[in-house]
């Protein structure tokens, strides 16, 4: 789903050639059919199956967005000369990132591209966001962040984080906490790569992101194409990359790939 951050935050669902405003549907049924058909989003290949959301199988060996360094960028081999595809390094990992705290299903740490602020923390369910360091690579921002996940966690309980809107916490003071923390792995890595390839961010102000939700479930059941080609329910929300149905729950991203067609009953 395509997001805008507004108050709430606006959606939008790819469906064909046309952009369909999620927002607008709220409360009302609607009926999702998987037409069978799964299609890789990089080479246009039939597939039986979908890998790392969207990906045949050759893709998802041979891309370098599917590369184990994507889920654990301080494992970048960019340097040794054996990144899959140097000038995709180039554009996405050799780039600005963002080290930031976000607020989903609790505190977690997380990074992203300068250019995915804040679409990143939209998907992943954040009420709330604050950017702690600017960093010059995705290498770097993962050292960073495996640093501070020995304090804080790095992912999101999406269980959790469907059931309701996180208690507030006070994110700058946990930055300046993670910061102490933190201290001589940070002050390491500045000597190793310099002063201005990682630099904190202390003036910036949380951001607050609210949901088009009416409803939250009180059980969180997964909604799943594979075994359900059909999925008709009232939609009660959006949240992350999830519709909320009175039926269940389900993550768009994870059916990328996945022909579908949208009725709106």
């Amino acid at each position: 789903m395509k997001s805008q951050l507004a108050d709430p935050v606006m959606y939008q669902l790819p469906v064909g050639e046309s952009l369909v405003s999620l927002n607008e549907l709220l409360g009302q049924q609607i009926t999702l059919k998987f037409l069978g058909a799964i299609h890789c989003i990089a080479c246009g290949r039939k597939t039986n199956k979908s890998f790392n959301q969207g990906y045949c199988f050759p893709c998802f060996k041979k891309l370098p967005q599917c590369d184990s360094c994507i889920m654990s960028p301080e494992k970048c081999h960019y340097d040794q000369g054996t990144c899959r595809d140097a000038t995709w390094g180039d554009q996405f990992c050799m780039t600005d990132h963002i080290v930031y705290l976000a607020n989903s299903s609790g505190v977690k740490v997380g990074i992203t591209r300068l250019s995915q602020v804040p679409t990143r923390w939209i998907d992943q369910g954040a009420t709330q966001a604050l950017p702690i360091m600017r960093v010059a690579t995705r290498q770097q921002s993962g050292l960073v962040e495996a640093a501070m996940k020995a304090f804080v966690a790095d992912k999101t309980n999406w269980r959790t984080m469907l059931k309701g809107t996180s208690d507030e916490v006070d994110l700058v003071s946990k930055r300046e906490e993670l910061f102490a923390q933190c201290a001589e792995t940070i002050t390491s890595l500045q000597q190793q790569f310099g002063v201005q390839a990682l630099q904190a961010i202390t003036d910036a102000k949380p951001y607050t992101i609210n949901y088009p939700v009416l409803q939250y479930p009180v059980k969180v059941t997964a909604l799943n194409f594979d075994k359900q080609s059909e999925i008709t329910g009232t939609l009660l929300g959006i949240k992350g990359q999830y519709l909320i149905m009175d039926i269940g729950v389900l993550n768009i991203r994870k059916y990328t790939a996945y022909n579908v067609q949208l009725c709106i009953v």
